[in-house]
């Protein structure tokens, strides 16, 4: 019987969870902005993020849990970056290739659930809808297992606040994206589009 040429493993539909994370700024302006959340339970500043529901493409679910779990509407910010998922219907060679606008997800995390299972967890960026504010008592922010206060930050407090390296890891990778996708992320003369009321 012969092996799989690279290491590999296998999980049933019972021992994995698929989840969009999305890195939500407030503009492609600078200063940028960043919202996290805050988990009044464990005390703790995330990156909003959540499983995908049935029938729902990734992208669509990190739109979703960007407005579930900040309270703010957003869309997928395009980004240039290094993409290995080939052009629809090409049938090409696996290759590592530079993209522009690309909505794909610009990192992944694997994460080992405590059941002996893994989340597959894609990020992407996404930015507030034009003139979007804040929607307050979003019924998905006060379940018992999600009690989420959500704010934005300026990149380096949002790196000295984020509670966990991985996060601080995911927000300097979009970050860098953004900066190298979009001119005005330097461009301090800029306003800001989404309207925090905190």
């Amino acid at each position: 019987m012969a092996l799989p040429r690279y290491p590999t493993e296998q999980f049933p539909f019972s021992h994995f969870l698929v989840s969009g994370g999305p890195i939500l700024f407030a503009s492609t302006h600078a200063p940028l902005r960043i919202c996290l959340i805050y988990h009044h339970a464990h005390g703790e500043w995330l990156l909003p993020k959540g499983r995908k529901d049935r029938g729902e493409s990734m992208p669509a679910a990190a739109v979703r849990e960007t407005f579930e779990e900040t309270g703010y509407s957003c869309e997928l910010l395009p980004l240039d970056l290094i993409t290995r998922a080939p052009v629809a219907g090409a049938q090409s060679a696996d290759a590592a290739m530079a993209v522009g606008g690309s909505e794909e997800p610009f990192m992944v995390t694997l994460r080992r659930t405590k059941e002996g299972g893994i989340q597959i967890l894609s990020w992407f960026a996404t930015v507030c809808a034009a003139g979007a504010d804040k929607v307050v008592g979003v019924p998905e922010l006060q379940t018992e297992v999600e009690e989420y206060e959500s704010a934005f930050f300026e990149v380096d407090e949002a790196l000295q606040v984020a509670t966990f390296q991985v996060d601080r890891d995911v927000i300097a990778r979009a970050v860098e994206l953004v900066r190298a996708t979009y001119a005005e992320a330097s461009d301090t003369e800029r306003p800001q589009l989404c309207h925090s009321k905190l």
